[in-house]
């Protein structure tokens, strides 16, 4: 899932990248990069501006939800990489050791 999430992130940081420069700025008409048919366009006169400011608001916000859930993934890794949690401790009971058995005890003889 994580994965999924960062590629898809990624696609859209280049799609909107892409979307911005390919938009024309406030002072620049249609007109003068298109050659004057600015109602002969598949958007209509001024279908494109619209459509590509609503697109890239799509896509950014997109890229806001991309980033707040990978943020969220990447708190629960580090969280569980520094919890007690992953911490396993195996308690065997402690059982004295006589010193008949002990190898450190002296030899008795009986």
């Amino acid at each position: 899932m994580y994965s999924f999430i960062l590629v898809v992130h990624i696609i859209l940081a280049i799609l909107i990248i892409a979307l911005v420069l390919v938009q024309q700025g406030k002072g620049a008409e249609a007109g003068a990069s298109f050659g004057g048919g600015g109602a002969a366009t598949v958007f209509g006169a001024s279908g494109a501006g619209n459509f590509l400011t609503r697109l890239t608001a799509i896509f950014t916000a997109l890229f806001f939800v991309t980033s707040l859930t990978l943020a969220i993934f990447a708190k629960k890794q580090t969280a569980d990489a520094y919890s007690l949690k992953t911490v396993q401790t195996t308690s065997a009971p402690a059982t004295p050791i006589s010193p008949e058995t002990s190898s450190n005890a002296p030899k008795t003889t009986e």
